[in-house]
């Protein structure tokens, strides 16, 4: 597009789910207004059950606090504009908030990937090497994982968030999506981006397939050390201290592959929206619920911070 029908953007307007009847918006507000707290309600109650809880002051449920935590900001991130957008109609945002709001998703996005595979690692010291467990996993080992886990996302939202606004926008400001992603936002930029797509496909796939092999290169690890073990009895307690995050980590990955590396001939807007819920605000209400479903050592440790801040007797010891 010629340079003179540029532009100087400074805000955006979400469409979000505008094209829907009032009604189905309303409705769609009550929804998702409902999963926001539950959310909120069951990663903050992992968050205090895995601290006020000496029983599970382990390095599992350090990585699962630091879960609970990163899903709480994710949620944050995307989820109020939307129910904004929803109830009140205010779709607009500014042209810093719309690269905040891109810059933290891609950053608590990729963070949750080197997370996941470092609790994958967790789970593979703990059942191929129980000996040596308390050793490898110590506190300060955990720290170290930890913090390399939430360090990728810096560089990688920093550059693509820096890169994309720093191209000029022309015609309309509408961005297509309930929140301020990369791809619905390119689409407004009057320049040739060829350059950042390619960086945006490859770095996708990285940041994705690296923590991706070094979840599944665990789990082939794993799954043949519960194999060799003789009881049926042993196999099934092994297999259920890791089952909780297969889950998680199936869910994670199922949604984002379905949304970012589908063919674009299948990739509506619409689509895109409705996807894009399953790992922005379906998933991060979802974990705290396996985690707490499929782990007695948590649904224990509930009872315990329920009965003491209750006073009540008779607790789970």
């Amino acid at each position: 597009m010629a340079g003179g029908n540029w532009t100087r953007v400074s805000e955006f307007t979400l469409m979000s789910f505008s094209s829907l009847p009032t009604e189905i918006q309303s409705l769609l507000f009550l929804v998702f207004l409902i999963i926001y707290l539950v959310t909120l309600m069951g990663n903050g109650l992992i968050l205090l059950v895995t601290w006020a809880d000496p029983m599970l002051h382990s390095p599992m449920y350090f990585f699962l606090r630091n879960l609970s935590f990163l899903e709480i900001c994710f949620n944050l991130v995307a989820v109020p504009k939307m129910l904004a957008t929803l109830i009140a109609q205010d779709t607009t945002i500014s042209f810093l908030g719309c690269a905040t709001q891109m810059y933290f998703f891609f950053f608590f996005g990729v963070s949750e990937c080197f997370l996941l595979a470092t609790m994958a690692y967790d789970r593979y010291v703990a059942i191929c090497d129980p000996l040596h467990y308390p050793v490898i996993m110590s506190t300060r080992t955990c720290a170290k994982l930890a913090a390399a886990s939430w360090f990728p996302g810096v560089p990688v939202a920093t550059v693509q968030t820096t890169w994309l606004f720093s191209f000029p926008f022309c015609g309309t400001n509408e961005v297509n999506h309930f929140f301020c992603d990369s791809p619905p936002v390119l689409r407004l930029v009057c320049a040739d981006t060829a350059l950042f797509e390619v960086y945006a496909i490859i770095g996708t796939i990285l940041v994705v397939m690296l923590p991706c092999l070094l979840i599944l290169c665990s789990y082939a690890r794993i799954a043949a050390a519960i194999l060799k073990i003789p009881s049926a009895k042993g196999k099934h307690k092994a297999f259920s201290t890791c089952s909780s995050h297969l889950l998680v980590v199936s869910l994670f990955y199922v949604s984002l592959s379905l949304t970012y590396f589908r063919p674009k001939s299948n990739n509506s807007p619409e689509s895109k929206k409705v996807l894009s819920l399953s790992y922005t605000v379906v998933t991060p209400m979802l974990n705290p619920i396996i985690y707490s479903l499929r782990n007695n050592e948590v649904k224990n440790a509930l009872g315990r911070t329920f009965c003491k801040i209750l006073s009540l007797r008779n607790c789970i010891p």
